[in-house]
């Protein structure tokens, strides 16, 4: 692999519209210190002195995609209430566009809190709707994305589900075969209760976990030969171009049935592994459309996925940084 090959084609990507559907939501920070436990129960007191509100779920997806040069355009339903206020305040001030967010009376934002004593997380709170969208919300949600199609030809969907209830197999199913009328490249980051709903995905990217619920298997072999045979599996239920596994500290593997790579983890001091996996999709889409292969596509998302986790809470990958650390990486002998 050439460092200004990958570089250089990661920043032709630069501006291209690229459409992100699935669950928004907020992750909140409280964070403070714990100086004494409870009187009323052995737990510790947090005393508060900062609170910070991050986007996070596909919204991540969509900061991620933003800080590669590409033009994120998120596609999801929030509530009307604090929480989805809060949502497009955010947005607004990161200069995320807006126009596909349906906003609803009937449904509640998705909120994760997490009490946090310096990098320690001692509680998280989680207020949230997982219920399918109904008739109506969902036909609102596809109608925006159709409109946001035929104006803006993105070059690629990323579907980002975390089974908060925003995708559906009808929704998913009506949106790839949108995106195959239009050539539009489909990457998908998803969770169990859709696993098997993105057949004809252009790349599918489970971890490790996902693997295992959605294929039913209590084990996985994660050799070589083992990722192969769990692909071939994968292949059996359902139709996709290429398969990318993340597998924490083992690294990546990807292959399309006929080929295959492994990539191993770079070491590092890991700080938070929240939302790597929204940075390996983020990063493998605009590689795809950058015309990478599927062993740099690997490399770069991989490369990627560790660096976010060197930093507490959820953030997301910078360029810059990236770019830096492809150099560095591809110049060891």
């Amino acid at each position: 692999m050439q460092a200004a090959h990958i570089i250089q084609a990661l920043e032709s990507t630069k501006g291209a519209n690229i459409l992100i559907i699935g669950d928004v939501m907020i992750d909140a920070y409280h964070r403070g210190k714990v100086n004494r436990i409870s009187p009323e129960a052995p737990v510790p007191v947090l005393a508060v002195e900062e609170r910070e509100n991050r986007l996070g779920g596909a919204a991540n997806v969509a900061l991620n995609v933003q800080a590669m040069g590409a033009r994120p355009i998120l596609c999801s339903v929030i509530g009307a209430d604090e929480g989805g206020k809060e949502v497009i305040k955010l947005m607004e001030s990161l200069e995320l566009e807006t126009s596909g967010m349906v906003v609803s009376e009937d449904r509640i934002t998705t909120l994760k809190t997490r009490m946090m004593s310096g990098h320690q997380q001692l509680l998280r709170v989680d207020q949230e709707e997982t219920g399918e969208l109904n008739h109506d919300l969902a036909n609102g949600l596809l109608k925006k994305i159709e409109k946001l199609i035929r104006e803006l030809s993105p070059r690629a969907i990323i579907f980002e589900d975390y089974d908060k209830g925003v995708l559906s197999h009808e929704v998913i199913s009506r949106i790839i075969n949108l995106a195959r009328d239009h050539g539009i490249i489909v990457t998908v980051d998803p969770k169990k209760k859709n696993f098997f709903s993105y057949a004809g995905a252009d790349l599918f990217k489970p971890n490790l976990r996902e693997l295992k619920d959605g294929l039913g298997l209590p084990h996985i072999d994660t050799s070589q030969e083992g990722l192969d045979a769990v692909y071939s599996q994968l292949l059996d239920k359902m139709s996709m171009k290429a398969g990318l596994f993340t597998l924490a500290s083992q690294g990546v593997y990807i292959s399309d049935g006929s080929n295959s790579d492994r990539q191993p983890a770079h070491k590092r001091q890991i700080a938070d592994v929240s939302g790597a996996g929204d940075t390996v999709i983020s990063v493998a889409t605009c590689a795809l459309l950058a015309g990478l292969s599927l062993p740099e596509v690997a490399f770069v998302s991989n490369l990627a996925g560790g660096w976010v986790c060197q930093y507490p809470g959820v953030v997301s990958v910078q360029w810059p940084e990236l770019r830096q650390e492809i150099e560095n990486v591809l110049s060891k002998p």
